[in-house]
Order: structure tokens, then C-alpha cells, then sequence
């Protein structure tokens, strides 16, 4: 090229740069004009979401340094319902094509909204929304995806889905409300964040903060493929959530759609269960306080079934394994699932999964986080505590089915012995029927009063022990005060302790009311005993109650409150080759008192 062509084609260039500039200026501000950016800019918004485009005031327009819009009291509105906005702005600030607005277009680049307000309808889905009138962009392209995906569920045809621009959205303090007894109620506020989707058929990356349940909340969600996501095909999904009190995470495919499939690594963790209960259900759980929870699992199924298999659960200090398959089908969602611990809380287990209602629930109005669920869910652990009461080799099954729910420690070791405990409740009736079932194989019978205050006047040594008790109401002590049924015990070699068999001897024959164990640290070393009584409107009566101390007999009857802690029981206390001494045991169980023995002999009441 010659010099001289080459200083022309230079000056051609400038020219042309400068006839541009000076296009874009003379230009601009004529397809500028407020009312034609004004009415453009509703044209646009509303060909994007269906909806009924409204701005009271003319925007502020701006050349310089980029082409913007700023639209004042914006509302977004349904056709046909002249209600409440679907959404509705302060102010929304738009960026706009320049290049596109010389050729007479509307192209958004960028969205910034400040101060919306989202109204969300009661039966509304992700994939209806933001956009159910179906000539709307966003709803065509959505219908569009969905049938690629029908055509071919596995790969659908990306070529297919449509490539409108929609650049970023920005959002400053909006707000999310919901309907409730007609009243508009704030789900989410002072939510703040931006959605990056440069076009419907490329990758969308979501962030946002906001405020839930009063708790500052950050999530972060990003796919390669969002409109298949919403159209109810598989797409790449990442998903964190993130606030005080819980983390959340997923990484794995997803769909949105009326039976979406899931299948990917799952993550979470929670300072502490109670407070994760009381944020996202609003309930105190029942019991005292659970520690961290920490799961990961590989999370398959749908919308209507789903299965966790979980490599790795701690709740507090207990850690283990299991499988959890979560069901939607019917009208209460069920959980089904084996879990195995190496330790296990079980009065922590009982308390939150149990059909006993503890003094927590009953004043949170709530029985527990999952009153609303079907459960079936059975516990393996290889230690575990109850309380005070250490166990091992623990098998426990939860159950709950409509009215029906119950408690099963089917298997236990412990207390020197082995035992099985069963709790029963039918909540279908006006009022609750509740049963308690105990049975336990040579336990240490003074360790298992012991957490209940009792050491006094319970035998210590080992026992084969038999409860069965039905009543009304829905706590222990409901059940206790209304019960019906039959208890029966009988007892080895072992201890009584608080008596002090001399003592009582030597008060024979005294008009006076004295404490029936005078010294604290003395016993009766007892050979066997044996009691047997049946339960009556909690009212137990003793058919049967006997034991053997060496030389020494005794014998007992009467009627024991089952809830409360008064006695009423005549005694016979016989000695080899000496009068029997009749006296009656009567106060509580913590400070029981006897009358002084009258002595019986062959010819009656000796003096």
C-alpha cells in the first residue's frame, strides 16, 4: 500500500469515528424523549413478563456516560385483576443499548431496582412465576424448554431454546410478601442482590442477602442451564444458603418441574438442633438442649419421593449412618429410614420423636417440629444414656401414622439386665388414650429409681419387673393419675435400704406415729420379694406384696396413688417363733411414717 493511500484510508477512519460520535449525539437525544423511552421501556417490560406495565412519572434520561433511564413508581399488575401489584418499585434505574436505540430498539443491559416489593399468590410455583399470561417472553421461553425437554427428556436440544438478552437485575431492599387471613405479611425483607443472566439459553449465576425469620441469610445459586432448570429438565444446579443458625449446600443436577429429579452431594450444619427448630418452624423442640448437627449425604428422587443416604450424621456428641427416604405422595409427607449410631441421647430421641407431650410443648402449643410428618424410623446404637442411665446394644423405633403414634426402646441392655419400653398413643379421640409398657430381666431395680429421687423403701438388688398401664391425656403424669392396668415385680437377694427392722421392734406397743426409717443408713438384707397389684383410675391397689429378711417376714397391702407420693398400706412383720406386729405406713414416699407396731399373738393383741 502507498504511503498516500494508506494517509486516505486513515482519514476515512477518523471521519467515519467522528460522524458516529456526532450521530450518537445529534440522535440520542432525540429517541431520548422521555415519552418515547417511557412508553418503549413498558413495551419491553411487558413483553418480558406478561404483565400490565405502568410508570406514573417521565424518567429522568441520561446520555452520558451510559444511555439510562430512571422510571419512578413502577408497578407491575395482572390484566385482568386490578388488585394489589405483583410487584411494584420505588424507583427502577435501566441501562440501555445505546447502538440499539438508534435503530428505534429497547435493549436492556442492565436492571436496578430500589426498594421493590414482591406480592407472591397462594398457590404460585417457581415455574409459573414471573410470568403466568402466557404470551410473555419469559413464559414462551419457558413453554419453549418444555418441550425440548419432553421431546427428549434426557437431552434435550439446546438449539432450541430461545437466546433473548436479559443482562443483570439488580435489587436494593426489596421485600416479599405472602397472603395470610388477608393480610400481605413480610416473608423475606431487606433483600438485596443481583441475578447475572446475560441470555435464556446461557449460564445464570443468583446472589442475595436478606432477613428470614429474623436471621440475616446469604444464598448463592448458580447453573449452566436455568431455563431447563425452571421448564422441569435436569441442570447442573449449585446452591448455598448460609445464616447463623444453619449452612446449606448442594452440588448436582436439579429440576424444577411438577415431578423434578434431584440427585446430588448434600451438605449441612447447624450450631444447634433447637435453634434451627425455633427458626425454621417457629417451635421450641421439647427437652433439654441439642448441640450441633452436622450431615452430608448423596440426596436422589423427585418431587414425590426422595432418598438420603447419609455417610455421615452427628447430632450433639453422637455420630452415625443410615438411609432416609422422604415421601410426598400423600397428604402427610413420611419418613422412612434406618440410622445407626455409635452413641445415642434417647430421652433427647424420645422427647422430640415420642408421643409424650413434655412441659416445653405443651406450652409452645406444639408437640414437636415434625407433628405434621408420618415417621417410621428405627435406631441402632451401640452405647447410649437415658438420662442419668448409661445403656448399650440399643434398638428404638419411632412410629407415627395419621392419629396413631408410638415409641418403641425395643431392645436394651442395661441397668445390670435387659429391658424393653414401650409408649402408645391414639390421638383420634376427645381425649388422647395413651398406654406405657415396661418389662425388664434382672435390672438393678435401686438404679432405675435412683434418677427419680427414690432410693428409700426401693429394694436394691435385681428384679424381673412388668408394667402395663392405660390412661387419658397426653403426658406421663395425665397418664399416671387416669391409669389402668397391672404391675408386678419380683426381687432376688439384695438391700432395703432406710429401715432399720430392730428399731421398729423395739417401738411395739407405744400409742405414738413415729418415721418409719429412723436411721438412713440402715437396711434389711433381703432374701426375695415379691409384689403384684392392679391399677384402677390411678389408684393401684396391692394384691400381692411380700418379703423374706432371714428370720423375718413381711407382708404389705393397701393402696398406693400411681401419680402421687401418698401411702396407705397396712404391714405384717413376723419373726420365726415370735408374735407378729401389725402397723400402718402411711405420709409419702419421701418421709413416710408408721404407726408403733401392736404385737399379735396366737390369742390375739398382746399387751
Amino acid at each position: 500500500m502507498s504511503q498516500g493511500l494508506a494517509k486516505k484510508t486513515i482519514w476515512a477512519a477518523a471521519i467515519a469515528v467522528v460522524l458516529g460520535i456526532f450521530v450518537i449525539f445529534i440522535g440520542l437525544p432525540f429517541v431520548a424523549s422521555t415519552q418515547i423511552v417511557r412508553d418503549r421501556i413498558a413495551q419491553q417490560m411487558t413483553a418480558w413478563t406478561g404483565y400490565r406495565v405502568s410508570i406514573d412519572d417521565a424518567p429522568d434520561v441520561h446520555v452520558w456516560p451510559t444511555f439510562r433511564a430512571v422510571l419512578k413508581d413502577v408497578r407491575l399488575q395482572s390484566w385482568t385483576d386490578t388488585s394489589e401489584p405483583v410487584l411494584e418499585a420505588e424507583e427502577i434505574e435501566v441501562d440501555l443499548s445505546a447502538l440499539a436505540a438508534l435503530r428505534g430498539e429497547v435493549v436492556f443491559t442492565r436492571i436496578r431496582l430500589l426498594r421493590p416489593i414482591l406480592r407472591l399468590s397462594e398457590d404460585i410455583t417457581v415455574a409459573q412465576f414471573p410470568s403466568p399470561q402466557s404470551w410473555g417472553r419469559l413464559a414462551r421461553s419457558v413453554r419453549l424448554a418444555k418441550e425440548a425437554v419432553t421431546a427428549s427428556p434426557e437431552a434435550p436440544d439446546l438449539s432450541s431454546l430461545p437466546a433473548y438478552s436479559l443482562g443483570e437485575i439488580e435489587f436494593t431492599e426489596a421485600r416479599v410478601l405472602s397472603p395470610v387471613e388477608g393480610q400481605w405479611v413480610d416473608v423475606i425483607s431487606s433483600l438485596s442482590g443481583e441475578l447475572d443472566w446475560p441470555a435464556l439459553n446461557r449460564a445464570a449465576t443468583l446472589s442475595a442477602r436478606g432477613i428470614w425469620h429474623g436471621e440475616a441469610v446469604t444464598v448463592r445459586a448458580n447453573s449452566a442451564q436455568p431455563l431447563l432448570l425452571v421448564a422441569g429438565g435436569n441442570a447442573p444446579l449449585s446452591l448455598t444458603v448460609e445464616a447463623a443458625p444453619a449452612r446449606f449446600s448442594f452440588e448436582g443436577t436439579a429440576g424444577l418441574g411438577e415431578i423434578g429429579l434431584v440427585e446430588g452431594a448434600l451438605e449441612m450444619s447447624a450450631p444447634s438442633v433447637n435453634r434451627l427448630a425455633e427458626w425454621t418452624y417457629g417451635v421450641r423442640l421439647p427437652g433439654g438442649r441439642i448441640g450441633p448437627l452436622a450431615l452430608t449425604a448423596q440426596l436422589s428422587g423427585d418431587s414425590n419421593r426422595m432418598k438420603l443416604e447419609t455417610p455421615s450424621l452427628a447430632v450433639d456428641a453422637s455420630s452415625g449412618r443410615g438411609v432416609l427416604e422422604v415421601s410426598f405422595e400423600d397428604e402427610r409427607p413420611s419418613i422412612i429410614g434406618t440410622l445407626a449410631f455409635d452413641a445415642l441421647n434417647l430421652r433427647g430421641l424420645a422427647q422430640a420423636l415420642g408421643p409424650l407431650e413434655t412441659g416445653s410443648a405443651r406450652t409452645n402449643g406444639n408437640h414437636s417440629f415434625i407433628s405434621g410428618l408420618d415417621f417410621d424410623l428405627r435406631f441402632s446404637a451401640a452405647s447410649a444414656t437415658f438420662g442419668s442411665i448409661p445403656l448399650s446394644k440399643v434398638a428404638a423405633v419411632a412410629k407415627t401414622k395419621g392419629e396413631l403414634s408410638t415409641f418403641d426402646i425395643s431392645d436394651a441392655m442395661g441397668l445390670g439386665g435387659n429391658f424393653q419400653v414401650g409408649v402408645r398413643a391414639d390421638k383420634s379421640g376427645d381425649p388422647d388414650q395413651l398406654e406405657l409398657r415396661l418389662n425388664g430381666t434382672e435390672i438393678e431395680l435401686g438404679q432405675l429409681a435412683q434418677p427419680f429421687g427414690r432410693r428409700n423403701l426401693i429394694p436394691q438388688g435385681k428384679a424381673n419387673l412388668s408394667v402395663f398401664l392405660k390412661g387419658q391425656g397426653s403426658t406421663i403424669e395425665n397418664l399416671l393419675s387416669t391409669a389402668n392396668g397391672e404391675v408386678s415385680a419380683t426381687f432376688g437377694p439384695g438391700q432395703l435400704p432406710g429401715i432399720d427392722i430392730q428399731k421398729l421392734i423395739d417401738q411395739s406397743g407405744k400409742s405414738t406415729f413415729i418415721p418409719l426409717y429412723t436411721d438412713a443408713d440402715g437396711s434389711i438384707a433381703l432374701d426375695a420379694a415379691e409384689i403384684k397389684a392392679t391399677v384402677k383410675n390411678g389408684l393401684a391397689e396391692i394384691s400381692t406384696a411380700k418379703a423374706s429378711a432371714g428370720q423375718y417376714n413381711l407382708r404389705l397391702h393397701g393402696l398406693v396413688p400411681v401419680a402421687g407420693r401418698a401411702l396407705a398400706l397396712s404391714a405384717v412383720l413376723s419373726e420365726e417363733g415370735s408374735d407378729e406386729l401389725h402397723f400402718f405406713v402411711g405420709g409419702s414416699w419421701d418421709a413416710p411414717f408408721v404407726t408403733a407396731p401392736l404385737r399379735f399373738g396366737p390369742e390375739g393383741l398382746m399387751p
